[in-house]
């Protein structure tokens, strides 16, 4: 009975896969790219814009024309769902729309997009799956415009975060509460539902915005987990001077003092090569920055990722050494903005992924699918919290994502959405 009711599901899952139509959604990332594109082959839609809104208002008509209810909480997550027959916990997909300020047309919104190509898929097939299939658009993945990024899963999984969130602003000090409102005032027709409803899993469907899949020449990867990251803020205070008038060995300069501990973390960074640990010196301000003037302060970020969490301990512990050693060329102080442990997906999770990926990869006489792990945040770091979780990963041309220039070759897009169709409906059957 068991052994019947897997194939059946098999069975099921190769329908959904088989009927999912490469045309159809290449035209469907072609239409929202439209909102916020740009004339460079870019999109610009920061979460809860303007832009954003009207994108949000379209993918709610086309989710509808399928057939779907459509459903949005607290944080303005949508959601899109093709009834089950059964009142289980859904299986979930989807990824997020919004944008960076200047980004492509596939970051987050694929994996939307090849969602409800899931649900078309099934409809065309004319087969019933167990759970409900819902689609997912999640609010503010990016955090270009509200800080930080992934508040919609963040606030489903723990709905006491959305509080703290309400406060945060923007550049034009706009509240992300007022701009959540104004983006819930704008679907009066959508029926509210609670935050952290229960989940029998969730896969999302992403480019890899890294070069790993393009250099080995394969179509698909099986996401294991998302790396461990640490942020920090270093502070530099040294004494602002006439730059002609102040003999060298005399001076308390800022810059000086940064850049020596610059190079030692860039020394350390090198060490630990092997280790894929990977280290960013991302965000530079310099007081009084004036070009004849020894800068007084100075301010830098380091953003270090790897997906060992004891590496990371250790180039802690390194990085303390280093500002004490340095201390001396200028008052330091280190604050640890942001750290994370690494996400890791579950054993069941990767093997139905993989059975997925390999299936379309054997259809399209393409190599096998291999498995990586993800250097960016994603709404599943947070969703792995709540359900059974999964990734999947198409290649980015030349690595490159938060770019117009970003882009994927469109069987890839296809052999992605095919991938994701089976493994959602073998979950959805079970």
């Amino acid at each position: 009975m068991e052994h019947t009711k897997q194939e059946l599901a098999r069975q099921t899952a190769q329908a959904a896969q088989d009927h999912v139509d490469g045309e159809r959604l290449r035209l469907a990332i072609a239409e929202l790219a439209s909102f916020g594109g740009r004339s460079d082959g870019g999109v610009s839609r920061e979460t809860l814009t303007d832009t954003d809104l009207k994108a949000r208002r379209h993918l709610v008509d086309r989710a509808r024309s399928m057939g779907c209810v459509v459903e949005i909480d607290d944080c303005a997550n949508l959601f899109f769902r093709r009834a089950g027959q059964s009142d289980l916990p859904s299986v979930l997909t989807g990824s997020h729309a919004d944008t960076q300020p200047v980004g492509g047309k596939l970051d987050g919104a694929y994996g939307v997009l090849a969602g409800l190509e899931v649900i078309q898929a099934l409809n065309d097939a004319a087969v019933p799956t167990l759970r409900s299939v819902e689609v997912v658009a999640w609010t503010n993945e990016e955090g270009s415009r509200f800080g930080p990024g992934c508040m919609g899963s963040s606030a489903f999984v723990e709905p006491a975060r959305l509080a703290g969130y309400r406060a945060v602003v923007d550049g034009n000090q706009v509240a992300f509460g007022e701009a959540l409102d104004r983006a819930l005032e704008a679907m009066p027709d959508v029926p509210r539902r609670a935050l952290r409803q229960p989940l029998a899993g969730f896969v999302e469907l992403h480019i890899e915005q890294g070069p790993v899949l393009e250099h080995a020449g394969v179509p698909l990867g099986v996401v294991t987990g998302i790396q461990s990251v640490r942020w920090y803020r270093v502070q530099v205070t040294g004494v602002a001077a006439h730059a002609g008038t102040t003999p060298m060995e005399v001076r308390a300069d800022a810059m000086a003092a940064s850049v020596e501990v610059a190079h030692c973390l860039y020394a350390e960074a090198a060490k630990l090569a092997a280790s894929q640990l990977r280290l960013t010196l991302g965000r530079w301000v310099v007081s009084p920055n004036s070009i004849n003037t020894i800068p007084g302060a100075v301010e830098f970020t380091i953003d270090v990722r790897c997906v060992d969490e004891q590496v990371l301990a250790g180039f802690d512990r390194t990085l303390r050494d280093i500002i004490g050693t340095n201390a001396g060329r200028g008052r330091m102080a280190l604050e640890c903005l942001f750290e994370r442990p690494p996400t890791r997906f579950a054993q069941e999770m990767l093997t139905l992924v993989e059975e997925a990926c390999t299936r379309a990869s054997h259809l399209a006489c393409r190599p096998p699918p291999i498995r990586v792990t993800s250097g960016a945040f994603h709404d599943a770091m947070y969703l792995a919290e709540h359900c059974p979780t999964a990734m999947i990963f198409v290649p980015s041309q030349g690595g490159l994502s938060h770019n117009a220039a970003e882009e994927t070759a469109h069987e890839d897009l296809l052999l992605g959405a095919q991938a994701l169709a089976y493994a959602v409906t073998r979950m959805a059957c079970a």
